[in-house]
């Protein structure tokens, strides 16, 4: 499946109205094996499953044309497509316990996102 241009194959679809989210998918993406694209790129995002409230308040992980994971999951995944050293960052974020304590931070991340590098108030999520 490709939504706009793109094929959303290793794919991680972000909030690009977010310039630390912007700057976090361009690092991810440095290197070649992850894909990005902003949400507000993709025409029919009820094709994947996704609604604009979801992907305004979190990452989501694409691959073989639909979604797999969303927020800690999504990150963890774009981690182990990364490659190099990053795939065994992504496997720990997954394992049970750490990823209960993962979920956790990406809430508050998500919720401060304003406030971390890059960040702007166009950043800034309704309460």
């Amino acid at each position: 499946m490709t939504m706009g241009d793109v094929a959303l194959e290793r794919t991680l679809i972000y909030d690009a109205d977010c310039g630390f989210c912007t700057r976090s998918a361009k690092w991810l993406a440095r290197g070649g094996q992850v894909n990005i694209k902003p949400w507000q790129g993709i025409r029919d995002l009820d094709a994947l499953g996704l609604t604009e409230e979801m992907v305004e308040t979190a990452a989501y992980w694409a691959d073989s044309g639909s979604i797999r994971a969303g927020a800690e999951a999504a990150i963890a995944q774009a981690l182990i497509a990364k490659g190099s050293g990053w795939p065994l960052l992504g496997k720990v974020i997954l394992l049970p316990g750490v990823r209960f304590i993962a979920s956790r931070v990406y809430k508050v991340i998500a919720k401060n996102r304003h406030a971390m590098p890059g960040g702007t108030d166009a950043c800034r999520l309704p309460n």
